[in-house]
């Protein structure tokens, strides 16, 4: 009631207040929201079986690789034999874990109730614990704001040849692969829309033969501030993919190749690899 007669009284003060209460509010929903992308680096989750000690033990060292690489830009760490001593201790990390029963909802099919059924582990890790082992690896957190990719790809299996864009059923799994690539290394990626390539007269077939940063205008529009190029061709003789990706930064061009891979390894690694030169830790086409 009071705040109701001070209305009537002054009309034009309460406005303001109003006013800035809202801009206020829309700052904190901004800076909770940036906090929370942050805060999600050190987050990970993988798919372990039933809620037992050992796999939950074997999922904290999973989930503290996908980490260190995501808070550190650096993909190669996946490589590094000096990870398996800390994966085996992975639980003096972590700050909290939740699980997800993939079957929630549906009955127990198994003896064992939960024991055999999928979950999905998520993993919380304490982030200056994190930091300081980064430290101990010669490596430091990527804290600069990170570009969006920009991310053209085109898909050549046998006689089918496209482009992945942000519609359309054709390109829903590789769509799907690319964001869940996206989210384990911690980037923000934007595809072409159909009507873009086609305004640019951008086809598959010629797409790889384009500097990528003549690209950047059919992303731009969409927040994509890094153009990353790939190709995938699937090889018979290896069940798999032949990728190439290429990318410029900074007035230099980057290129990295690799084969018989998954198509979503295969973006896993497209999407590293832009990370590790967006976050200047190398050459992917150097690294061993």
């Amino acid at each position: 009631m009071a705040a109701l007669l001070e209305t009537k009284r002054n009309p034009v003060a309460a406005f303001a207040r109003g006013v800035v209460g809202a801009l206020l509010a829309v700052a904190l929903i901004w800076c909770s929201g940036a906090m929370a992308a942050d805060d999600n680096l050190y987050r990970a989750q993988t798919v372990v079986t039933g809620q037992g000690e050992p796999n939950r033990i074997i999922g904290f060292g999973a989930c503290l690789e996908d980490v260190l690489i995501k808070v550190s830009g650096q993909p190669m760490l996946a490589s590094d034999r000096r990870l398996a001593a800390y994966k085996s201790k992975a639980k003096e990390f972590v700050s909290s874990y939740d699980y997800h029963d993939q079957y929630a909802g549906k009955p127990h099919h198994d003896e064992q109730g939960t024991r055999d059924r999928p979950y999905d582990l998520t993993v919380a890790f304490d982030e200056d614990k994190i930091d300081g082992l980064l430290a101990k690896l010669g490596l430091k957190p990527w804290r600069s704001q990170r570009p969006t990719l920009g991310v053209l790809v085109e898909m050549l299996h046998g006689p089918k040849d496209f482009i992945v864009t942000s519609e359309g059923t054709q390109s829903d799994l590789q769509r799907d692969a690319l964001a869940a690539a996206a989210g384990k290394r911690g980037m923000r990626v934007v595809l072409p829309e159909t009507a873009a390539l086609t305004s640019a007269n951008v086809t598959a077939a010629g797409l790889l033969k384009m500097p990528p940063t003549q690209l950047s205008s059919i992303v731009a529009p969409r927040g994509g501030e890094a153009i990353l190029v790939g190709q995938l061709v699937w090889d018979d003789k290896d069940l798999g993919w032949t990728t190439q990706w290429r990318m410029a930064w900074r007035g230099r061009d980057y290129t990295w190749r690799f084969r018989g891979v998954t198509f979503d390894e295969a973006f896993r690694r497209g999407i590293g690899g832009a990370a590790q030169v967006l976050s200047g830790n190398g050459d992917p086409g150097r690294s061993k």
